[in-house]
Formats: structure tokens, sequence, C-alpha cells
């Protein structure tokens, strides 16, 4: 197919030069000399004939580099860009003078996630879960150390796959995302569970919905009452970290910890992931990564997910309600250029950040693409870290690495 392809281009290059509105050169190099910024003229928009991108089944490479455009060889910049610029004003202000990326480890396959910055340690805390199944360490990156290390830690009690996280109040909340009879001579059931890093001390402050048990606990937020959102996909039993079917339907809550009270706020995405608020509390942003998934019944057993490029994927922004409580005025904002928007988070300029495939999109608040960061595995998520919250460290299957730019971190409360 790919040979065909480019004999087509080939056959076609004198037609192709003679389009009408065709972009040329696609890509160029920008910005200071230190850095490996690529800078994409007007998104790409009108492509020489013949391009063409193979979509993926999760097995083949799919991403926008992997696009074939033999008649534009400025192209080729894409794929070895660390930093890919759309919108050059506004990217080059972001990246800042001397933007840098770094791959510091190298990790196994398993993914990685819940990454919690914790200022006044100065260490980074983050998960790491299946495979293998029933993994119960976690890993904190001590940045105290130049260069950083890299080691495990196990709370007491463990925590049985944290998927998401956030720092309130100087504790870390997670999102624990396993559940069995037991796991480490303990059960242990999906919810919310706050570690105390100054004594390694684990507590649960959530492990069900009346009595059913919660599916995933995928990731979460606190607002600035104390209320946590959380997302509630399937992703557990679909990823074998759970030993019971999904009981509840995938959907989106509040909880309230000083009452107890859990309301459903949205159950109309395939699979909610990604969570985060806006710095002002007034739009709250969730993402639907439902083109990975698979069988959730309870009659019959947990399946590998698949993907399929033609389902969700897709960053929404909903506006919260003058009180606070509910989700309203859903509406889509990003379809994501790579595999599926995972992590999601929001700068302290309001910018939307999230993890997608091999790399890192950062959007404005209306979904337009402003730069992607590019590295060589899967990221599932990141967080700001440093005094100024300008170090962005990255994390998923296969490692972790380091961002020096000059977009902002929200601040910690």
């Amino acid at each position: 197919m790919h040979f065909l392809l480019l004999l087509l281009g080939a056959l076609c290059a004198g037609g192709a030069r003679g389009q009408e509105g065709t972009i040329a050169p696609l890509a160029t190099s920008c910005g200071a000399d230190s850095s490996n910024i690529v800078c994409i003229k007007k998104y790409a928009a009108v492509m020489p004939y013949h391009f063409f991108r193979e979509p993926s089944d999760g097995k083949v490479e799919d991403t926008f580099a992997s696009t074939l455009v033999p008649n534009d060889t400025s192209f080729e910049l894409v794929s070895t860009a660390d930093f890919l610029v759309y919108d050059q004003e506004r990217g080059m202000e972001l990246l800042g003078p001397a933007p840098s990326y770094e791959f510091v480890f190298e990790t196994t396959e398993a993914v990685h996630e819940a990454p919690v910055y914790v200022p006044y340690q100065n260490k980074l805390y983050l998960s790491q879960l299946a495979p293998p199944a029933g993994y119960l360490p976690q890993q904190v990156v001590d940045l105290n150390q130049d260069p950083p290390t890299l080691s495990e830690f196990l709370s007491d009690p463990p925590v049985y796959a944290p998927n998401g996280g956030t720092i309130h109040n100087g504790l870390i909340y997670w999102g624990a995302s396993g559940g069995n009879n037991s796991i480490g001579g303990m059960e242990t059931r999906p919810g919310i569970v706050t570690l105390d890093p100054r004594t390694n001390k684990t507590t649960y402050l959530l492990n069900n919905y009346f009595g059913y048990y919660l599916n995933t606990v995928d990731d979460l937020i606190v607002d600035k009452k104390g209320d946590i959102w959380f997302t509630d996909p399937f992703y557990s039993w679909l990823n074998a970290l759970v030993d019971t079917a999904p009981q509840l339907g995938a959907a989106t809550y509040r909880f309230t910890p000083s009452t107890g009270a859990v309301h459903i706020v949205d159950d109309s995405l395939v699979q909610p992931n990604g969570i985060a608020l806006s710095p002002d509390e007034r739009t709250m942003y969730i993402s639907d990564t439902g083109a990975v998934n698979g069988l959730s019944s309870p009659y019959l057993p947990s399946t590998p997910a698949t993907f399929n490029t033609t389902g969700k994927r897709t960053v929404y922004a909903f506006d919260l309600s003058p009180d606070g409580t509910h989700l309203t005025n859903k509406r889509p904002i990003y379809l994501s250029q790579d595999w599926v928007p995972d992590g999601l988070k929001v700068a302290r300029n309001g910018y939307v950040v999230t993890g997608a495939g091999k790399g890192v999109d950062v959007l404005d608040p209306t979904g337009t693409p402003l730069v992607r960061i590019q590295t060589n595995y899967t990221v599932q998520n990141f967080a700001w870290t440093g005094a100024e919250f300008r170090t962005l460290w990255l994390m998923g299957q296969g490692g972790i690495s380091r961002v020096e730019w000059n977009l902002q971190g929200p601040e910690l409360v």
C-alpha cells in the first residue's frame, strides 16, 4: 500500500505542484538554534496530493508525523521535532526563548499515571499500573538530587493502581482504580484515597456508590470548596485490574467529603477519562476516550480493550452552574490528532493541556491547537514542578521525560 502511494505521488508530482491553494512548505525549522522546533504553516490545511495517513488499529503507528506527503520534503522535519508549533505567535510565547525536551528515565511498558508534585518535599509521586496486575509499590522522582532519581515506595496501607491524582491542603488525592478480594493480603476496591507524604499513611474517603463498586476512578480534581470531581470509566475491568465486572455505567461524579454525598454530573460520555477545571472554576474539561473500548457486561469475561479510530477521542468543555454543583452546556472543543486525550490539565493562563498518544497537546480554551510536544513513548499523564511551575514532567508506557518551557502550571492549594 505504501509503495503504491509513493508511486502515485511520483506520477502526480507535476499536478500536485500546480494545485491551487497548496501550502508550501508545510513545515519549517523555527525558534532558537538549540531547540528542536518545527513550525507548521496554516495547520497544513492544504497538503499536496497524493498524501495519506493510515488509521491505526492500535498496533500500527499512527501519528501526524507518519502522514505520507511525498511531494513536500519539508514534512520530513515533523517526525524528528521535539516541538511542533501551529500558532507561531502564541506557541513561541508559551515555549519561551529556549525550550528543551529531555528523556530522563526509561521505564517498563506498564502504564505510568497519577503524577502529583509535592512542593514542600520537591518530589514527584506517580504510579505504575499493569502489566503486571497486582503491582502495589508506587514510584517517586526525587528532584532534590542532581540528576533526579527514580525509586519505589509502598504506602501504609498500600493503594492498588492509583490512576489519577492531585494535591490539596498538603495531601495527595489519588483515584484508586484497582479492586480485588486479596491484593497484598487485603481487600481493596476502586475509590478515592488520600496519602500524607510526611507520614506515608493512606486513608480512604470513598469506595462505593450505595453499595455498588465504582468502576475505575480514572482521574480527579478538587475544587476550591473541597468537592472532588472524578471520572469513572470501565478501564479497570478491560485492563484486568478488578475482579468484578462494572456494576455502574461510565459516568462523572462530584463527591463532597464533608457529607459523604456523591452526585452524578454527566453520563453522556462513552469513556470519561481526564478531567480539569479552569482557573476561574467556570469551565470543566473532560476527555472521552471511547475510541479505546471493549466489552463491559457483568455476564461475560474481561477482554482487552481495542482501538477504533472513528470512536470518541474528544475533549469536551462544560459550564459550571452558578453554585458550582452541576455541569451544563456540553460542547466538543478538540478531536485528538493522535490516539486519545488521556491526562488533562489546565495551565495557569487557561490553556488546556492533554497527553495524547506519543506527545502532549497544548490548546487554547476554545480547543485550537497551539503546540505539540513529541515523545518516543505513549504519554498517559504529566505534572508541573519547580519553584515557578515551568518544568513539565511527562510519563507513560516506556519513559519519563522533562520539558523546560514558559507555560506555568496551575497554582496548588
